[in-house]
């Protein structure tokens, strides 16, 4: 079964970091892109973070560019989302994706989340 499990969240405050952890199994991930995406209550699903198959292209929604940063271990098949400067509004329930393909944008399988709470 291919699943992807995140891990890290939680609560902090406000100025404060945590580091999400997306643990893939059942199959391998190396050659996928993969991103973060988070949904905060009353909103939409909203693009976070993403990186190519071989880590070596990275995006970021404004929002969090300069304060968050993606990573990955594709010997662990891991990703990871590394947030820094803390605010309320990056509260919202974390997802990890993995993308059809290398470089695609078409996510297809997803976590099941987790939960950040940054309290002011």
């Amino acid at each position: 079964q291919v699943q992807l499990v995140e891990s890290g969240g939680g609560l902090v405050q406000a100025g404060g970091s945590l580091r999400l952890s997306c643990a893939a199994s059942g199959r391998t991930f190396s050659n996928n892109a993969m991103a973060w995406f988070r949904q905060a209550p009353g909103k939409e699903r909203e693009f976070v973070a993403r990186i190519i198959y071989s880590g070596s292209i990275t995006k970021y929604a404004d929002s969090v560019k300069g304060r968050f940063t993606i990573s990955r271990d594709n010997a662990k098949n891991t990703v990871y989302l590394q947030m820094n400067s803390l605010k309320s509004e990056d509260t919202a329930v974390y997802y990890c994706a993995a993308a059809r393909s290398g470089l695609g944008h078409d996510y297809d399988t997803w976590g099941q989340g987790t939960q950040v709470i940054v309290s002011s």
